[in-house]
């Protein structure tokens, strides 16, 4: 017995001793609330936490304490819960509704109330949206117990003026990822070796969500549940402060903000956001780290000029976002210049800013109050000086990239009407500020290197046609997307069906029919054919169902033609006769059968997560069409014969000689091999194809290798040589409609996004260069004059390369960059589906 209470003894005095690095302040705690350590079974710091465990601790406080309420808010793809959890004082807690409308009254211009310091100031506390920079999660669990249990003067101070809101989580899939890595590769005692594999995980790693998307830049894209569910939430709550914490090089120390100026020549965002609140929260930050001993450093790096973060969204609703970065353990404990860090380490920091937060908030939270009044009235008085009334868009030729489009805008909550057989977006709103951030293009800007792009103008991903407008018809607003397609229901035919390729989801309706056994063509040349007693003409691509040419009965035909077409919503068209009214006939040469794809991908080191996620996530989410993952180290073993297309991403391939011949034998077989990026740069550089890349400078160097060059500052090495590269930018591209990889495109002017440095030089072939950029190529975003004129105008965006019986598809951008480019997703679906059907012409 005696035995048995010294063993409880020791247990709770370690656990007092592990609470007590972390809020010994904070004292005394309500004894029916359990702490972390006593509801996980170890200290915070010594594991890294499962989301599952995390979720059911925030549950556990909900249960067992009065000032704690816990909400849903969505699903991860992998169907891990998202969640808020809710912790104020019981008062407020219980009449939290009524708060509420006080609360997002002082959003609304058209309201003029003035209680700023009555109502309880609204903090949302976010943490981890990259998985593998774990500490903030922890600290979120020592932030809740914090708020929900302990009975400290200040403490209950903060609950009675605050309304404090925690997402543990915001990437689970992700930090789960990661959480299974550090535990699993965990030695006793810690390894701390930067070397060792607890510190180094493999490809992907955590940091992305189950397709390897960056949800710290889906804040505006919107692509993901989780941030789909998360803005739901947000414009439901819109509260006034919002952290975004993260973790960085373990070399580094602790950032807070302010961060750089923003590189915007004109921040929509209002000046006293990132100066005034930012310094006002910036020296609070500073004295808490302070009084620990952590050290720190503001406004070297890192920006909030992309709207799309969680430390730069929420600027734009009359919050401020705060962002945070801990140098990171990378593990449990490894060695570093400065000695050893530790994982309680790096969360005491998160904890320490999430307390200052709030602290601040609190004491600050009627001037935060009438500053999120001024933000939404002056979105009103700053439309209203423009001679701008609003943004008149669509496509005639495609509703469902039209209906993606509007879908972003709803989600962003911003105002959208029917205008004729157009949409109109007025700028007069409260979301104007969004309304810029969907349609304003820029070339203006103060600084030349950015954290992340420079070109964000959302209505040019979706290749929507817009223009801005003086006048405004607003016809019925539009609510919801639903109903948005409306396609006439396809009549029964014996002869032949034709889909209409202009449409955004007509691949997804080809691959849907030649996986349920249908043999389907597509038409190289326009036609023009009676459909009842209406002509109707079909551009380039379009499809052709032949009924007596299929295995299956006219009927099983029709049945799988209609459930086509309610799945996907595209115009699709009975044809009772092959003789065409204008064009070629449809048994023309120039109408070919589609061979079914077996596509596949290489993936793994070396490659970009990114750019191989979005494809997955593509095809996936958007054609219902599996692809193939092939390890890199699986390289050797693999049976490429099996797939009639590769795709290869960005990334270092150090492939050998013999994998390298090993591709083209493949390709030489009459497959499809399509690059992106970097991978392009690949393929040229060791010959797999016959093009080659834009290089003025090592041409100019060749000229005149005697050239002197000028002396620079040292200091200034980052800035000049960081402005060269380009971070992101909108650029216009001429289109060559009549190519298949331009199929389904009307307008032969096409947006494209480039953020790397790849520049292909045209094919000598003049059949093979697709899309070339424009004399006048840039729409938005920052790109040095060197490059405009030395590389980007001479330049090619897509070309087509013959290697023996096939084909490489070159992308010098990528078509799918972060899910959201509608406009040049087709380019990529075009090379996937009518690879095969290109047959270069040429003069060999």
């Amino acid at each position: 017995m005696l035995k048995r209470l010294l063993l409880v003894m020791l247990c709770f005095s370690t656990t007092i001793q592990a609470q007590d690095y972390f809020f010994k302040k904070f004292q005394p705690f309500n004894d029916n609330v359990p702490s972390p350590e006593e509801f996980l079974g170890y200290g915070i710091g010594e594991h890294h936490t499962r989301h599952d465990l995390i979720v059911a601790y925030l549950t556990k406080l909900a249960e067992t304490s009065e000032r704690a309420s816990i909400y849903q808010y969505g699903k991860t793809h992998e169907g891990r819960k998202l969640v808020i959890l809710t912790i104020t004082s019981p008062e407020n807690l219980s009449n939290l509704d009524n708060l509420k409308q006080q609360h997002l009254a002082f959003a609304d211009p058209a309201k003029n109330v003035t209680n700023y310091g009555e109502v309880p100031i609204f903090i949302n506390l976010a943490y981890n949206v990259h998985g593998n920079e774990p500490s903030s999660s922890e600290a979120a669990l020592l932030t809740a117990y914090t708020f929900a249990a302990s009975n400290n003067p200040e403490v209950l101070k903060y609950i009675n003026n605050a309304v404090i809101m925690i997402d543990p989580t915001i990437n689970p899939d992700g930090r789960d990822r990661h959480t299974q890595w550090a535990n699993s590769y965990q030695g006793t005692p810690n390894v701390t070796d930067p070397q060792d594999a607890e510190h180094n995980e493999y490809w992907p790693g955590g940091r992305t969500n189950h397709y390897w998307f960056d949800l710290n830049r889906d804040w505006l894209l919107a692509i993901n549940p989780e941030s789909r569910g998360k803005l739901k939430w947000f414009h439901e709550w819109l509260p006034n402060v919002v952290t975004d914490f993260h973790e960085m090089g373990s070399q580094a120390s602790y950032f807070f903000e302010p961060m750089k100026t923003n590189a915007s020549y004109d921040p929509i965002m209002p000046k006293e956001n990132y100066v005034d609140l930012n310094n006002m929260f910036g020296a609070e930050f500073a004295k808490a780290l302070d009084s620990i001993g952590s050290f720190y450093f503001t406004k070297e790096v890192f920006d909030g000029t992309y709207p799309g973060y969680g430390s730069s969204y929420p600027d734009l609703h009359g919050a401020l976002a705060l962002l945070f970065e801990q140098a990171s353990s990378r593990g449990h404990e490894q060695k570093t210049a400065f000695g050893k860090i530790t994982f309680p380490f790096t969360i005491r920091n998160q904890y320490t800013s999430s307390i200052t937060t709030v602290k601040t908030a609190v004491a600050n939270k009627a001037y935060m109050r009438k500053y999120q009044q001024d933000f939404f009235k002056s979105a009103l008085t700053n439309a209203a000086k423009k001679k701008v009334r609003g943004y008149s868009f669509g496509d005639d030729y495609d509703q469902n990239r039209t209906k993606a489009f509007i879908d972003k805008l709803l989600v962003h909550d911003i105002d959208v009407y029917k205008s004729g057989n157009r949409y109109v977006v007025p700028t007069k709103q409260p979301q104007y500020r969004m309304v810029q951030t969907m349609f304003e293009t820029y070339s203006k800007y103060r600084d030349s290197v950015y954290y992340d792009a420079s070109a964000w103008s959302v209505a040019n991903f979706y290749n929507m046609k817009y223009r801005p407008v003086t006048s405004l018809k607003m016809e019925e607003k539009i609510e919801s997307t639903n109903n948005l397609v409306n396609v006439s229901a396809v009549q029964k035919s014996e002869y032949a069906y034709v889909i209409d390729w202009d449409d955004y989801s007509a691949p997804a309706v080809l691959n849907y029919l030649q996986q349920k056994g249908l043999v389907i063509s597509s038409a190289f040349k326009p036609f023009t054919v009676k459909v009842g007693s209406q002509s109707k003409s079909f551009n380039y691509g379009s499809l052709v169902v032949p009924v007596s040419l299929q295995k299956k009965n006219a009927q099983e035909v029709y049945d799988l033609v209609q459930k086509a077409q309610e799945k996907y919503q595209v115009p699709l068209y009975a044809v009772n006769s092959g003789y065409s009214l204008k064009g070629v006939d449809l048994g023309s040469r120039y109408i070919q059968p589609v061979k079914k794809v077996k596509a596949a991908m290489l993936i793994g080191d070396g490659t970009r997560s990114y750019e191989a996620g979005e494809v997955w996530h593509l095809l996936d989410t958007r054609m219902n069409m599996p692809i193939s993952k092939i390890p890199l180290r699986n390289f050797n073993r693999t049976n490429f014969d099996k797939y009639t297309t590769l795709v290869m991403v960005s990334g270092r391939y150090n492939l050998t000689k013999k994998q390298q011949e090993k591709i083209k034998a493949w390709v030489s077989k009459g497959n499809t091999l399509i690059t992106i990026g970097t991978a392009s740069k690949w393929a040229i550089d060791k010959k797999l194809v016959k093009e080659k890349l834009t290089n003025k400078e090592k041409d100019s160097l060749k000229k005149d290798s005697t050239k002197v060059v000028d002396r620079k500052p040292y200091v200034d090495a980052g800035e000049n040589l960081g402005k060269e590269s380009v971070g992101g930018v909108i650029l216009r591209a001429d289109l060559d409609t009549t190519h298949p990889l331009g199929f389904g495109y009307r307008d032969s002017s096409i947006p494209v996004y480039k953020n790397n440095t790849v520049w292909l030089a045209p094919s000598k072939n003049e059949y093979a260069t697709v899309a070339k950029y424009s004399k006048n190529p840039h729409i938005d975003g920052f790109l040095t004059k060197k490059n405009m004129e030395e590389y980007l105008k001479p330049s090619a965006s897509l070309i087509v390369s013959k290697v023996g019986g096939g084909r490489v598809v070159l992308f010098a951008d990528n078509p799918n960059f972060r899910g959201s480019w509608y406009g040049t997703n087709r380019l990529f679906l075009n090379a996937l589906f009518l690879g095969d059907k290109i047959n270069i012409p040429s003069r060999d």
